[in-house]
């Protein structure tokens, strides 16, 4: 537990008003190299879970879905052929670097139609309520300092029978896998980060996020206290990661 009035930064606490600005210091400094990275640090799995996460979404055709940290875009390039030229597909994001990426990236490849993109706070969703038919956030709920706040406000946000969507790593549940993921996390992905980001620090911290992220049954409990309904939770690659799905009833 916590202080009051701290969170946890990584391995060590600092006061809740820090904790976004050391984020976005993270986060600015990883991003032009962040999808090299990613795909570097999981072998290129990192996809094959992003792909599987939008396949069993639900969204269709006409959809209007709201992507959280969603800087690079890699999310919404996979949510834009399902919601196709009736649909909408805004990326929010609270890092502007992250989100230049991104948009760069999808604008060079002509994708433009059908997507806004948004530099939000979570915590703070600048949109009416019942304004999405999913929202969706990969990878990021773990970096937000109030996560029952973010929760609470992607519940508000979502139409009646909406879905919130929540791809996170999560607990290792294969035993054996336990002590392999852990010399990997601390030993392999600093270096990594050193080598091709030169920034160490960074990926160190995007490790020890990781192990202070809650687990599946925690964060099922949280998403049930900000008003979700019918939560489930289903472990890939062991627990390595997880989707968590809940709606607005």
């Amino acid at each position: 537990m916590n202080e009051p009035g701290t969170t946890h930064f990584g391995f060590r606490d600092v006061p809740e008003r820090d904790k976004a600005r050391l984020v976005g210091e993270v986060f600015s400094s990883v991003a032009r190299k962040y999808d090299l990275m990613n795909d570097l640090m999981s072998f290129g799995v990192h996809r094959l879970w992003k792909r599987h996460f939008v396949a069993t979404s639900g969204v269709r055709r006409g959809d209007r879905v709201l992507d959280l940290a969603g800087g690079t875009g890699d999310i919404a390039v996979l949510l834009l052929p399902r919601v196709g030229d009736q649909g909408e597909v805004v990326v929010g994001d609270i890092n502007g670097d992250m989100l230049k990426v991104g948009r760069d990236r999808l604008t060079d490849r002509g994708l433009v139609r059908g997507l806004d993109w948004v530099q939000l706070d979570a915590e703070a969703l600048p949109f009416p309520d019942r304004s999405f038919d999913c929202v969706t956030m990969a990878f990021g709920l773990r970096n937000v300092t109030r996560k029952e706040r973010a929760l609470a406000e992607i519940q508000r946000v979502l139409k009646i029978g909406g879905r919130a969507l929540v791809l996170e790593f999560s607990t290792v549940k294969a035993p054996l896998l336990k002590p392999l993921y852990d010399i990997h996390s601390f030993s392999v992905l600093p270096r990594l980060g050193a080598m091709i980001a030169g920034d160490e620090a960074s990926y160190r911290y995007l490790a020890e996020s990781i192990r202070k992220h809650p687990d599946q049954a925690t964060l099922a409990a949280m998403m049930e206290s900000a008003g979700l309904a019918r939560v489930d939770v289903r472990n890939l690659s062991g627990g390595i990661v997880a989707i968590h799905r809940g709606y607005r009833i």
